[in-house]
C-alpha cells in the first residue's frame, strides 16, 4: 500500500497545494455561479473589473493589460457586446482603435456578482478577527504582485 504524499515537507509545497484547492472552492462560496443560474462567468468578471478601473480601453489594450492574444479577447469582448454587458466606443483621447466601456448593464451585474461574492467570503472569514483577515488580504496582495512582477502585468489596485 502506497504511504499518502506529505505536502507540509516544504512551505513551497503546502502553498502549491493550498493554492490548488483555493481555486477549487472559488465557487464554493459565490453563490451565483454559472451553473446555479450566475449572470457573469469568470473571463466576464475579470474584463468587466479591469475596465471599470481603467476606463474603456482597445483590443491592444486588453491585450497588453492580461498578456492574451487579441483573438481571444475579440471571442470574449464580443460576447459581452452580445450580452450587453459593454458598449463600443471612439477613443475619447481621439485614437484611431475603438474603445470597449462597460455599460450600466455591465456595471449593475459586475456590483450584484462582485457584492454577492463578498458576502460569501464574508462568511467563510466570519471567525477570522479583523486583524487576521488585513493580514491575510496583505499576503494576497504581496502574492498576487509577486506574480503579476514577474509577468510583466501589473494590476491596477484602488
Amino acid at each position: 500500500m502506497d504511504t499518502p504524499v506529505d505536502r507540509t515537507d516544504k512551505p513551497v509545497r503546502q502553498v502549491e497545494f493550498e493554492t490548488m484547492l483555493l481555486g477549487r472552492h472559488s465557487h464554493l462560496y459565490n453563490p451565483r455561479t454559472r451553473s446555479s443560474g450566475g449572470r457573469l462567468d469568470r473571463s466576464a468578471y475579470v474584463l468587466l473589473s479591469r475596465i471599470q478601473m481603467d476606463g474603456p480601453m482597445s483590443i491592444g489594450q486588453l491585450t497588453e493589460a492580461f498578456g492574451l492574444d487579441a483573438s481571444t479577447l475579440n471571442r470574449q469582448t464580443a460576447a459581452m457586446l452580445r450580452t450587453g454587458l459593454v458598449e463600443r466606443i471612439p477613443d475619447p483621447e481621439g485614437g484611431m482603435a475603438r474603445k470597449f466601456r462597460i455599460s450600466a448593464e455591465g456595471e449593475s451585474q459586475l456590483d450584484a456578482d462582485r457584492a454577492e461574492y463578498t458576502q460569501g467570503l464574508e462568511k467563510v472569514l466570519d471567525g477570522w478577527s479583523a486583524q487576521d483577515v488585513a493580514t491575510f488580504a496583505g499576503f494576497l496582495q504581496r502574492f498576487n504582485s509577486d506574480i503579476e512582477s514577474l509577468e510583466g502585468h501589473p494590476w491596477p489596485r484602488p
